[in-house]
């Protein structure tokens, strides 16, 4: 092991995968701040989850090495593995067993001393006491939820790695799984995020954006939409079809994205766009408005421009 106080938490260069005589991850590298929630951010099939793994000692990469909390990826998966908590997608705990018995269960697997005070600790950090008697298998989707990430971090992990971690879950209750990811952040925890969800995106501080397992581009994310470098344009007013229509056409629109009532209309010749906003505005109803490009406007260039695996273009 070796690491300093200000080491990255995860430090790999090249990591590469390949199943079935194909590479899911290609050449990746990546450096993760500790304390940072990071997102891995793609379309389906893209290696997020893959990538992810390797980086953490719980997947052996084809090639490529690198650091986790200190440890190497290769020889040290072992210790690695004891750091961290894995919070899959799909609800993997006991249902027939109650909310205080699976923490109990949890902490027995990872041999725990005063496991009972640590599973009542954990149950109040997470707002389960009151519930704790109740059927795993009764609970509502946010509230698995809550208990499958009491569960990952009864063993106070270092590094946290979440998988699509709020599908199928109501609004409020992706809120309140997001404050408790931010409070875990603060006390210094690691925090991996893979998704294809916009509003999961917009709650990292960092993103990595895959496709077909490359990494396209990473950083803070309010500098990843001028790091695409796109201009934006929001189109608001009538006929919004037939005007979407004609722009499909025009060479100097790389995007149109529809959101709500409005149009957005993206390109990376920031002057060419600037000109047919101009000509547009003047020739129909429509008003139009420069903005800056966000992360969904990125998101959805990249998507678009990104082959996958067997060469086949994203779907816009």
């Amino acid at each position: 092991m070796t690491e300093g106080q200000d080491a990255p938490a995860i430090e790999v260069s090249g990591l590469t995968k390949v199943f079935d005589g194909r590479k899911v991850v290609d050449g990746f590298d990546m450096s993760v701040p500790r304390g940072a929630i990071y997102g891995f951010l793609g379309p389906n099939g893209s290696g997020k989850t893959t990538t992810i793994r390797m980086m953490c000692g719980l997947l052996t990469p084809d090639g490529g090495s690198g650091t986790c909390l200190g440890y190497d990826i290769h020889r040290e998966a072992g210790e690695i593995k004891r750091r961290v908590g894995y919070m899959t997608q799909r609800f993997s705990l006991y249902e027939d067993l109650t909310i205080r018995e699976n923490l109990d269960f949890m902490a027995r697997m990872y041999g725990l001393p005063h496991r009972k005070e640590k599973v009542s600790r954990a149950l109040e950090d997470l707002g389960l006491a009151n519930r704790s008697g109740q059927l795993a298998g009764t609970l509502s989707g946010g509230w698995k939820q809550r208990l499958s990430l009491a569960a990952c971090m009864i063993h106070t992990p270092q590094l946290l790695l979440l998988d699509e971690p709020t599908a199928g879950v109501d609004p409020k209750a992706r809120r309140d799984f997001w404050d408790e990811i931010r409070r875990l952040s603060a006390k210094g925890v690691t925090v991996l995020v893979s998704t294809h969800y916009m509003d999961e995106a917009v709650q990292c501080d960092f993103i990595a954006y895959i496709a077909y397992g490359k990494k396209l581009i990473s950083g803070p994310s309010r500098d990843i939409p001028g790091m695409v470098g796109l201009t934006t344009w929001r189109v608001t007013g009538e006929a919004l079809g037939p005007l979407e229509a004609k722009l499909r056409a025009e060479p100097d629109v790389a995007q149109i994205a529809r959101f709500g009532d409005a149009l957005h209309v993206s390109g990376t010749d920031k002057a060419a766009l600037d000109r047919l906003a101009t000509r547009y505005e003047a020739e129909g109803p429509q008003k139009w408005v420069e903005r800056e490009a966000g992360l969904e406007d990125a998101f959805i260039y990249l998507m678009t421009g990104s082959e996958d695996n067997f060469g086949l273009k994203g779907a816009a």
